[in-house]
């Protein structure tokens, strides 16, 4: 790997200066000990990489828990002029809206642990989860309708409220998405995909609600201490996968990649045929993964309420982690129109912004950042300097720092559920092998990566979560 100079800003920000064919510099966010995992992959490589891609506007972004991604890093974010700019499905990532949903409850978690283990083999077998595995089969044309409507038609089937819809990123629905730009492969392998949790880093875990950093508005959000929450973490399945595989094989037949640092970083011009298909084809995967997340926590609802008729169960929000979108930021003191990529990254946007829903608009949007199984999740909440420095955007997780081969060579399932068991987690698992891939091990410090979001101002810390009962695929 190449020598790349690497200048400190501040004791959290990073710069690499723009040199050779890049077009804007790089920043990075993070401590020393999270920019040192950084170095023992191509993270940094493929920052220098994107930034100079056609149309990069003011730098490529490294967040806090940034890896090694197909084409971009996960936990990178690159904004893009509308005019000369590109869109990149490397910028995006095969697992399209791969994002996560918390429900807040006024369970108490000493009533909810009488009854943990009933609960979670409930969800687990409500749930479909693990590679491959479909839950009930839906028609094309139901189908079609989701990649067009997104959580809307979950609620109109029955599965959830309007109360859900307006604490969704987006309202649960990419307007610009149109089914004619997803392939019949995609969608035949959407099909049996709705409502299924998936494998990989996918989960749904069940929490108690730690510690509060900001009481005024973790009040207004229903996190109290003491109480449980639950998360629900996954994407759009396969389809989002097959969109994805699709799109960078047309971008490569139309505009080929000998002039791109890395093949991975295909694009397509925004403004181009393909570019503007791509995106809508990526709006419609958004969609199918917010359908898919609503009809998750339907099932999850019903299941607790099971065992807990009175139970209060809220959609606090629903964030995208995987997503293109078109938004306005100030670039040298100019409003301007950008595509924004956020490749494992979550939007932070402060008070104010047009997009976020009513709720949300006094104290800025809810950013949810999981662990890994068996570490601290953390709610935070976006901020104007996220605006001002990241284009409205911070972490979205612990990041790997092993590969699941690695993981495979140094631990065991043994490992994993005795190291869960000391902690007093339990956990249902589609896969033994899934378990040892996500260990916590294989990933890094999420406290350390949540600090550094909180230090730089990119989101603020309101509460901590710690699992207490887990589903993986």
């Amino acid at each position: 790997m190449e020598k790349i100079e690497i200048k400190k800003i501040s004791e959290f920000e990073w710069e690499i200066p723009k040199t050779g064919k890049m077009k804007v510099s790089v920043k990075i966010f993070a401590s020393e000990k999270l920019l040192e995992l950084m170095k023992q992959d191509i993270t940094l490589e493929q920052a220098k990489n994107v930034a100079q891609l056609p149309g990069i506007v003011e730098k490529s972004i490294v967040l806090p828990d940034a890896h090694q991604g197909y084409g971009f890093s996960i936990g990178g974010v690159a904004a893009f002029d509308m005019e000369k700019g590109v869109i990149s499905p490397g910028g995006v990532g095969y697992d399209i809206n791969c994002g996560i949903r918390l429900l807040t409850t006024n369970i108490a978690v000493s009533e909810f642990m009488k009854k943990r283990k009933e609960v979670l083999h409930s969800i687990f077998r409500a749930v479909p989860s693990g590679v491959g595995r479909g839950g009930q089969k839906y028609g094309k044309e139901e189908i079609i309708k989701v990649l067009e409507t997104g959580a809307e038609w979950a609620v109109e089937k029955g599965f959830g409220n309007k109360k859900d819809l307006e604490h969704t990123e987006e309202y649960g629905k990419m307007k610009n998405a149109n089914a004619k730009d997803v392939s019949q492969r995609a969608i035949a392998r959407g099909l049996p995909q709705l409502g299924t949790l998936g494998a990989g880093n996918h989960f749904l875990e069940i929490q108690r609600i730690e510690e509060i950093y900001d009481a005024e508005i973790a009040k207004k959000w229903g996190l109290e201490k003491g109480n449980i929450a639950i998360s629900i973490h996954c994407g759009s399945r396969g389809l989002g996968h097959q969109v994805a595989s699709d799109y960078i094989k047309f971008m490569e037949d139309e505009y080929g990649f000998e002039n791109l640092p890395d093949r991975e970083l295909i694009n397509a011009p925004i403004n181009s045929e393909l570019g503007k298909k791509y995106l809508s084809a990526m709006d419609c995967a958004v969609n199918f993964a917010f359908c898919n997340r609503q009809m998750i926590m339907h099932q999850v609802r019903e299941q607790v309420k099971h065992y807990f008729p009175k139970a209060e169960i809220n959609l606090l929000y629903d964030v995208c982690h995987n997503i293109a979108k078109i938004e306005e930021h100030v670039v040298d003191g100019k409003k301007m129109k950008l595509c924004i990529h956020r490749k494992g990254a979550t939007r932070s946007f402060g008070p104010g912004r047009k997009e976020l829903p009513e709720a949300y608009k006094e104290t800025g949007q809810p950013v949810l950042i999981p662990g890994s199984m068996g570490t601290s999740s953390y709610v935070l909440v976006g901020t104007k300097k996220a605006e001002e420095i990241s284009f409205g955007s911070t972490a979205h997780g612990a990041g790997r720092v092993e590969s699941r081969a690695q993981a495979h060579r140094e631990l065991s399932v043994e490992d994993v559920e005795k190291e869960l068991e000391e902690k007093d987690i339990i956990i249902e698992a589609g896969s033994r092998k899934g378990l040892v891939e996500e260990a916590p091990g294989a990933y890094k410090d999420v406290d350390e990566v949540v600090r550094v979001s909180d230090k730089v101002g990119i989101g603020k810390l309101i509460a901590k979560l710690k699992p207490i009962a887990v589903m993986k695929g």
